[in-house]
C-alpha cells in the first residue's frame, strides 16, 4: 500500500493515522504536504470536537521518509514545519496516541499536539543531530516549552532515545499505559473532552499557547455564547450540559 494519512470520525473525535509500516511510518514528503488541508477540513467540520494523531500498527512514527526528502533540505523541513505548525494551530484538543517509536518528525509532531498518551515501552528521540540538520526555531522553542531547556538540549545534542519513564518525568508525555489499558484510556478521555465547552477549550489552547491579543475576542465569545448559562443549568439540574458553542461558529 502506498504511504497515506488515513482519517475517520467516531462520536465526535477524528483520527487521523500515519501509514506507512514498511517504514515505521516515516513521513513521506506527501504525507507532511498532506497533512495541513487534512487538518483544515477537520478544523471546519462542526462535528468534530476533538482529535487523535496516532500510528499504525505498533508504532507511532519514525521520523522522516529520509529517501522522498533528497534534494534541498530546507524544502525538506519547511514541509516538516508547516506541518507541526498546522496541528500545534488546530483549533480543537489534539492528542498523540503513542506506541513504538515517536523518532525525529514523528517526535515534531506528538510535541506539536496538546497531549500525549504513551503506551508503556514506547521511546522517543529528536534527531537532527544524527543527520546534520538546523532543528528549525519554531521547533525547537516548542520543545524547549514541553520539557525544559536541559532535557531539550539533552534530546537535540545527542539525538539519544529516551524510555517511557524519562519522557513521563520530563514532560514529554502526559500518561503512560500498559498497552491493553491504552486503548480504552483513550477512548474515556476524548469521550470527556468531546463533552466539555469548546469554548473554554479553544480559549484556554490560546492562552496557554502564548496569544496575548485575544482577551477581547474572547469575552466577546462567552457573552453571545450560553455556554455558562448552560453549565449552571446542567450543574443545578444535576444533568450532562449540552454545550453548543463551536470553533467554527
Amino acid at each position: 500500500m502506498e504511504p497515506q494519512l488515513l482519517h475517520d470520525v467516531t462520536d465526535a473525535v477524528a483520527t487521523v493515522v500515519i501509514d506507512h509500516p514498511a517504514k515505521r511510518n516515516a513521513m513521506t514528503a506527501a504525507m507532511w504536504a498532506a497533512l495541513p488541508p487534512l487538518l483544515d477540513r477537520l478544523a471546519a467540520d462542526p462535528g468534530v470536537r476533538a482529535l487523535v494523531l496516532t500510528g499504525a500498527g505498533g508504532t507511532f512514527c519514525a521520523g522522516a521518509d529520509i529517501s522522498t526528502l533528497r534534494g534541498s533540505s530546507a524544502t525538506a523541513q519547511g514541509l516538516a514545519v508547516a506541518a507541526e505548525e498546522a496541528l500545534a494551530a488546530f483549533p480543537k484538543p489534539t492528542l498523540a496516541v503513542i506506541r513504538g517509536h515517536c523518532v525525529g518528525g514523528g517526535a515534531q509532531l506528538a510535541a506539536a499536539c496538546d497531549l500525549r498518551f504513551a503506551e508503556r515501552g514506547a521511546l522517543f528521540g529528536v534527531t537532527p543531530a544524527k543527520l546534520g540538520i538546523v532543528y528549525a526555531a519554531s521547533s525547537t522553542r516548542r520543545l524547549v516549552a514541553l520539557v525544559g531547556p536541559a532535557a531539550a538540549k539533552y534530546l537535540l545534542f545527542s539525538g539519544e532515545l529516551i524510555d517511557t519513564e524519562r519522557a513521563l518525568r520530563t514532560g514529554m508525555v502526559d500518561e503512560v499505559l500498559p498497552d491493553a489499558e491504552l486503548t480504552k484510556r483513550v477512548a474515556e478521555f476524548t469521550a470527556i473532552l468531546a463533552s466539555r465547552s469548546q469554548l473554554t477549550q479553544a480559549s484556554a489552547k490560546e492562552f496557554a499557547d502564548g496569544r496575548t491579543d485575544r482577551d477581547a475576542h474572547w469575552t466577546e465569545q462567552a457573552r453571545g455564547s450560553g455556554e455558562t448559562a448552560e453549565g449552571v443549568s446542567a450543574f443545578l439540574e444535576r444533568r450532562a450540559p449540552r454545550f453548543t458553542w463551536t470553533t467554527t461558529g
